[in-house]
């Protein structure tokens, strides 16, 4: 194969595994915000919400540590498409709720179809940022960093769009309908697997069991910032947030959906454009430990400052909406460095093992959030998740003072070939 034709393949990969990234991502933040929408509509408590996302955050950690495995054995393409094929299952499933059961069973129901949901996520996931390492040639490894954050950034871009879809779609057709009309659009997107090819990520040799415990030092650093990073965000976005703007603010579902989806949108420009503003701004050398340690030191001011400005009396709306605004910039740039640094800690046959370690760290840090973002705003409020997120931020920038640079060979390659 040429190095033309071969060029022309990686890139119709890369292509189908983004369109299948981000199709499952625009149902997976439309579900989020439907669920917790419409059950907080119906009178369930910020912890009973909270519980609902519980299984999908566990079997999230339970799909990561397992899921890099499975991908090395099966290949990427059948973890991908397993993936979403139990989305379809889990959305199915959910639009079979009666919402005349009792209580204990409602939940438990929708506890178990987000779990399926927490699979499919997770899998996907690992495959798509496993996938993109595997599909960029190993003579343009210099744009790792740029691919990277494109997948990464579009992806949180369109989970904005999939939050404003779930809240317009539970107030135009109702929360069964749109269930429905989701899982539709999913079936559709399957077919797209008939073209990649087989075996992608598959490695030859088998792995045992117990090297999934067996990661470098630096994934199980870098691993451990960012647990504590994503927890920093859930404790107060997941659950705290939309309750707040609904209740004490009193918005509308299309308020608060489309506030979220513009904030996630936004975020996700300025993660897609992380690799461009690091390089014009900083060394044009690709991240560093401490790149990630300045970035993660600043974040830890800001959930500070708009607890501090709640506090002092600032208008809610605008120490909200101004302070979030802030907090998505930084933590943008905090996730694209991540999200590059553990591929550049990660050699080809690993890849799918490292990557999904990493992120079973990812979905203990949203649990721990999401956990604590339900019970921390029904005894503390707003202020009190706000707080918590500034130590849990600042546990992240602590582990993160033990993390080496990568290879030097990485970051020559990835200046030399990310100057245009």
């Amino acid at each position: 194969m040429t190095s033309t034709t071969a060029s022309k393949a990686n890139f119709k990969n890369y292509i189908l595994v983004t369109l299948a990234y981000w199709g499952f991502t625009l149902t997976d933040g439309s579900l989020r915000m439907l669920v917790l929408l419409y059950f907080n509509n119906i009178g369930y408590t910020p912890l009973q919400i909270a519980s609902l996302f519980l299984f999908y955050e566990v079997f999230g950690i339970i799909t990561n540590f397992l899921g890099g495995w499975i991908g090395s054995q099966l290949g990427l393409k059948v973890t991908l498409y397993t993936g979403i094929g139990l989305q379809i299952f889990s959305l199915v499933m959910l639009a079979f709720l009666n919402p005349t059961w009792a209580q204990w069973l409602a939940v438990t129901y929708v506890m178990v179809a987000q779990a399926f949901s927490g699979v499919a996520k997770d899998l996907t996931k690992m495959s798509s940022k496993s996938a993109i390492r595997l599909v960029v040639p190993q003579d343009a490894q210099s744009s790792l960093f740029k691919w990277v954050a494109i997948l990464t950034g579009s992806k949180n871009a369109l989970k904005g769009v999939g939050f404003f879809l779930g809240s317009a779609l539970l107030g135009a057709v109702g929360f069964v309908n749109s269930l429905l009309i989701m899982a539709a659009g999913l079936f559709v997107l399957m077919f797209t697997g008939l073209m990649l090819p087989k075996g992608m990520g598959r490695i030859k040799k088998k792995v045992k069991f117990s090297q999934l415990f067996s990661k470098s030092p630096e994934i199980n650093i870098l691993s451990a910032a960012r647990f504590f990073l994503f927890g920093s965000r859930d404790v107060w976005f997941v659950v705290a947030l939309p309750v707040f703007l609904r209740e004490v603010l009193g918005w509308s579902f299309y308020q608060v959906g489309g506030f979220l989806a513009v904030w996630v949108i936004g975020y996700g420009i300025i993660q897609s454009s992380a690799p461009t503003i690091i390089r014009r701004f900083g060394s044009g050398r690709p991240p560093q430990s401490k790149t990630i340690q300045f970035w993660t030191f600043t974040l830890t001011a800001v959930p500070a400052a708009i607890a501090l400005a709640l506090q002092l009396g600032v208008p809610a709306n605008i120490a909200i909406i101004g302070g979030l605004l802030l907090f998505g910039v930084v933590f943008a740039f905090n996730s694209a460095v991540h999200s590059y640094l553990v591929l550049a800690f990660t050699d080809d046959d690993k890849v799918a093992l490292n990557v999904g370690f990493y992120y079973m760290a990812n979905s203990g840090g949203r649990l721990a959030g999401t956990v604590l973002s339900g019970l921390v705003y029904q005894w503390l409020g707003l202020v009190g998740c706000l707080w918590t997120s500034t130590f849990l931020v600042l546990g992240a920038a602590l582990v993160s003072l033990k993390l080496p640079d990568p290879s030097p060979s990485k970051a020559v390659a990835w200046k030399a070939g990310d100057g245009d």
